[in-house]
C-alpha cells in the first residue's frame, strides 16, 4: 500500500499545552476514520496536514511533500473544517464560483465545477436560489463539502462532515465518500459516532491526549490486544447442547444461555484458538447455527479497550 500520509515523531503544542506529542504514523489511500475525543489532537492533525499550522517538531508529509507553505501541494487536498464560515447572504453557487476563480478557475469554469460539485452533494437544484442563511445545518453541510470537492482532490480532509445530516442525509453522504474513495479519492474523516465510522472506514487512527493509541484495521488493531476474552453470541437450535459441548472443549470463561431464545452468549480466552476449531466444534455438537456475532469488535469497545 503507497501512503498517502507520512508522520514521523511529530509534535505541536500552544505554549505549555502540547496538542500531538511524538506521533508517527501512516495513512493510505480509501477512507481512514479519525477516532477520539474531544482535546485529543483531531484538529491539530488536520490543521498541519492541510497546511494551516506548522509542526513544532517532527515532520508530516503528504504525496511526499511538506504541507506548510506549499500551494502546489495544497491544490491536491480538499478541506471541510467542522466550524462553518458560510457567507450566509450569498447563494452557494455565487460563493462556490468566487472560490474557483480565486484559485485560477475562469468565470465560466468556476462555475460549471461549482455546478458539478453541487449535485455531487445531492444539494436540490430548488434551493439553489436561496441564501444560505435560510438554510438548514444538514443543506450547509452538504455546501461545505462541495467547496472542498469542486478541484477534485487527491486527498479530503473531513471534519465532523455528518453532524446536522437527518438519517437519510447520513446514508446519502457515506455514499459520495464511497463512491469517491472507489474512484481513488483518499479520504480522512473524523466523527463522533464511532458506528458511523466503522460501517465506512476500512481503517483506523485512535488518538488520545495527543498520542497514537493505534492504527490499522480495526480487527488487526483487536488482534494486537493481548488478553482480551472474546465476547460472542451464537442463534441456533440447541444452544444448551451447544454449550456443553464448548464446555468440554475447555473453550468457554463464562456463557450465558438463552434457551427460549435460541441464544448462547459466551467468552473465550483466546479468540485465534476458538476461530481454529469453531467448525470442527459445531460439526461435533449436531447443532444447526444460525448465526454468531462478536460482541468486542465494534469500534467503540476497541476504542475503550486501547484507552484504559
Amino acid at each position: 500500500m503507497n501512503s498517502v500520509v507520512q508522520a514521523r515523531e511529530l509534535s505541536r503544542w500552544y505554549g505549555m499545552v502540547m496538542g500531538l506529542n511524538n506521533v508517527s504514523f501512516e495513512i493510505g489511500p480509501g477512507l481512514t476514520g479519525l477516532v477520539g475525543p474531544n482535546g485529543a489532537g483531531k484538529s491539530t492533525l488536520m490543521q498541519i496536514l492541510t497546511g494551516q499550522l506548522q509542526p513544532s517538531s517532527g515532520s508530516l508529509t503528504v504525496f511526499d511533500q511538506v504541507p506548510w507553505n506549499n500551494p502546489r501541494l495544497l491544490r491536491r487536498l480538499g478541506y471541510c473544517p467542522e466550524d462553518e464560515a458560510l457567507p450566509g447572504e450569498l447563494r452557494p453557487l455565487d460563493w462556490l464560483t468566487g472560490l474557483g476563480a480565486l484559485t485560477g478557475f475562469t468565470p465560466i469554469e468556476a462555475r460549471k465545477k461549482g455546478e458539478t460539485a453541487l449535485n455531487r452533494v445531492k444539494l436540490s437544484r430548488e434551493h439553489w436560489s436561496k441564501r444560505m442563511s435560510r438554510y438548514s445545518k444538514g443543506m450547509r453541510q452538504r455546501v461545505k463539502l462541495a467547496q472542498a470537492l469542486m478541484h477534485e482532490p487527491e486527498l479530503l480532509v473531513l471534519d465532523e462532515p455528518m453532524n446536522g445530516l437527518d438519517p437519510m442525509g447520513r446514508q446519502e453522504m457515506a455514499q459520495i465518500l464511497k463512491d469517491l474513495a472507489a474512484h481513488g479519492t483518499a479520504i480522512l474523516i473524523s466523527s463522533h459516532i464511532l458506528a458511523e465510522l466503522e460501517s465506512l472506514c476500512e481503517s483506523m487512527l485512535m488518538l488520545n491526549w495527543g498520542r497514537i493509541l493505534a492504527s490499522g484495521r480495526p480487527a488487526d488493531i483487536r488482534a494486537d490486544i493481548k488478553n482480551w476474552p472474546e465476547e460472542l453470541t451464537v442463534r441456533c437450535d440447541d444452544p444448551g447442547k451447544l454449550a456443553s459441548v464448548l464446555f468440554a472443549a475447555g473453550m468457554l470463561t463464562g456463557f450465558d444461555l438463552q434457551a427460549a431464545d435460541g441464544i448462547l452468549n459466551f467468552r473465550v480466552q483466546d479468540p485465534l484458538v476458538f476461530y481454529a476449531q469453531w467448525l470442527e466444534l459445531i460439526e461435533r455438537s449436531g447443532v444447526q447455527v444460525y448465526e454468531i456475532r462478536s460482541l468486542s469488535r465494534s469500534l467503540k469497545q476497541i476504542y475503550e479497550k486501547v484507552t484504559t
